[in-house]
């Protein structure tokens, strides 16, 4: 019954990574999500800053209340 694990087996011993296409496919990879990553956060630093310019007086303002003070 040996002889027939081995023979399972013998094929997948013989495997071989390609390390330079995993190696070209990580670099590429990398460089996508960090190219992403800067627009996310550039789109998100302008939107910002877009919505600080307008003046608050064109906006609804929300009403306010007031506190009473408290007497001890």
């Amino acid at each position: 019954m040996a002889t027939s694990e081995e023979s399972l087996w013998v094929d997948q011993s013989a495997f071989e990574y390609d390390y330079e296409t995993l190696r070209t496919t990580g670099v590429i990879l990398a460089v996508v999500m960090f190219v992403g990553g800067i627009l996310i956060a550039l789109s998100k630093k302008f939107k910002c800053s877009k919505s600080s310019n307008s003046s608050p007086v064109e906006g609804p303002q929300p009403p306010t209340t007031e506190v009473p003070s408290q007497t001890v």
